[in-house]
């Protein structure tokens, strides 16, 4: 049984401000410790459900947070940007299930640490066929491209309810409850890879009853953003359409076609709005 797990950072219990899980921070370390040991727990939990291989795509900043000779399960690493398909690397239909660890809320929902959507400075909000998602919903169309059920999220307790519209019935490990963007009432680290352990055991147990992502095709995501300029920009790309001074809309059969459309958006605004 073969797990394809992406991690990012802002979802690690105790993690609550940027300095904790940016590089050139003098926290940063520490709390890289922690996030391996979150991730590992979810690989433990897999294989004590039956899990046998894994493949880590590293998804927050650089993409090369993770010591790969530190991960449990001896674990494939994928590290590095410059991803085709980003924070879904890697993953095909030989997959039999995807983790998402460490995750976090979206720039626009209920209060979530550290809340964003891809860019913070470009991207005010990110809806799929209407409802808000967060990175995790967005990433979950790559998901259904591929067949394979979403089957655990770690992270925030609205991190974990966002999910839920698009991925009914997932496994959540919730680490910590979100006071403000800045501020969460975090379980003990240990407590927190406990439950993470638990629940993706559990995960993988309910596998063979777990479906795809339920997003209805053709999907669209409307994408508003910060000011005009970053809306204007994004028409550039073929697909994209404005409908308000800043709010665009992509809309496609195909959800891994979409997914890279809208990672290109991502990526060409996010220098006008660094």
């Amino acid at each position: 049984m073969k797990i394809f797990l992406s991690s990012d950072m802002e979802g690690t219990a105790g993690v609550v401000d940027w300095s904790q899980c940016r590089p050139s921070e003098p926290e940063y370390a520490y709390y890289r410790g922690l996030l391996q040991e979150e991730v590992n727990a979810a690989i433990e939990g897999a294989m004590a459900g039956g899990a046998s291989a894994f493949l880590v795509n590293d998804s927050h900043s650089t993409m090369a947070n993770l010591r790969p000779d530190a991960l449990a399960g001896r674990a494939r690493y994928l590290s590095g940007r410059h991803k085709p398909l980003y924070m879904m690397e890697g993953l095909d239909a030989s997959f039999d299930g995807v983790f998402f660890v460490s995750y976090h809320g979206s720039m626009s929902g209920a209060p979530a640490t550290l809340s964003h959507t891809y860019n913070p400075l470009a991207i005010a909000e990110v809806r799929l066929n209407g409802v808000t998602a967060g990175e995790s919903g967005i990433n979950a169309l790559v998901a259904l491209g591929h067949g394979v059920p979403v089957v655990l999220i770690t992270g925030d307790d609205t991190t974990a309810a966002e999910i839920e519209p698009f991925c009914p019935g997932i496994h959540r490990a919730v680490v910590k409850t979100s006071i403000s963007r800045f501020a969460a009432d975090s379980l003990h680290p240990e407590q927190a890879r406990e439950l993470i352990r638990d629940a993706a055991r559990e995960a993988v147990r309910a596998l063979p009853d777990a479906a795809p992502p339920r997003i209805t095709l053709p999907a669209t995501l409307t994408v508003r953003f910060r000011n005009p300029d970053l809306a204007d920009m994004a028409t550039w790309i073929t697909g994209v359409t404005r409908i308000d001074p800043v709010t665009v809309e992509l809309t496609d059969a195909d959800p891994v076609r979409l997914y890279r459309r809208f990672v290109t958006v991502v990526v060409l605004t996010r220098g006008i709005a660094e």
